[in-house]
């Protein structure tokens, strides 16, 4: 399969968390097909609805942000690149993940000192850049149409994305951005489903290599254990 961008995520591996996520956002990337959403009781939306904005990337948290291949570079450079990072970078243990929200919309937010999973993700912008094609200007002027902020303008121009280094947080994203009503009804409707499911702790023991399809779906296209 050909891939338009690439992007450096932490997924879930296969399990009832996975699975969950999957079935909810309604796109499995580990298996590359859509996946019938779950009945929920309590969603003032349909669950499509409620997704549709994070539906294509598949349940993950992004470490280094969907990029397109400089001129001259393969996916198999990046591979290559990919397994040098992992195999020097350690494995991230964190206390848990927690539903919380976000700026509007409700995502997996990890618990407890997370110095060293911002540390892993800047490695891992930094190590890939190099393959990274620059933004075009219509991708700068998209980035910068919600507003930012001058140290993530410089950023965007920098690596490309302007919520990285210090300004990277790491969540799971499970809804698009919705109206506070609606979301306090998701939140309530969603956690008993998926809070058993979340792990205490919350280890990173590996990172997945996607790829955006012609479609604009996201695929995983390798899982690279964290071997430092």
């Amino acid at each position: 399969m050909q891939f338009i961008r690439y992007a450096v995520y932490f997924t879930p591996r296969q399990g009832p968390l996975a699975a969950f996520g999957a079935a909810w956002l309604g796109w499995d990337s580990a298996r590359g097909q859509r996946v019938p959403h779950p009945q929920i009781g309590g969603v003032p939306r349909p669950v499509a609805e409620i997704t549709a904005t994070p539906r294509k990337y598949g349940l993950h948290a992004t470490i280094k942000p969907p990029f397109r291949l400089a001129e001259g570079r393969t996916e198999g450079d990046l591979a290559t690149a990919l397994s040098d990072l992992t195999q020097r970078l350690a494995p991230v243990v964190l206390d848990a993940l927690d539903l919380c929200r976000i700026g509007g919309f409700l995502a997996l937010v990890p618990q407890g000192d997370t110095a060293a999973l911002s540390a892993l993700a800047a490695e891992v912008v930094r190590g890939l850049d190099p393959l990274r094609a620059p933004l075009s200007t219509l991708d700068l002027a998209r980035r910068r149409a919600p507003g930012l902020t001058p140290r993530q303008d410089d950023l965007l121009r920098d690596w490309g994305y302007p919520y990285v280094m210090e300004e990277f947080r790491f969540h799971i994203t499970l809804s698009g951005k919705m109206a506070t009503q609606d979301l306090d009804a998701i939140e309530t409707a969603l956690a008993p489903r998926v809070i058993p499911l979340l792990p205490r702790p919350f280890v990173i023991s590996d990172l997945t290599l996607s790829g955006e399809d012609e479609d604009g779906m996201f695929h995983d296209i390798h899982r690279y254990t964290l071997a430092g």
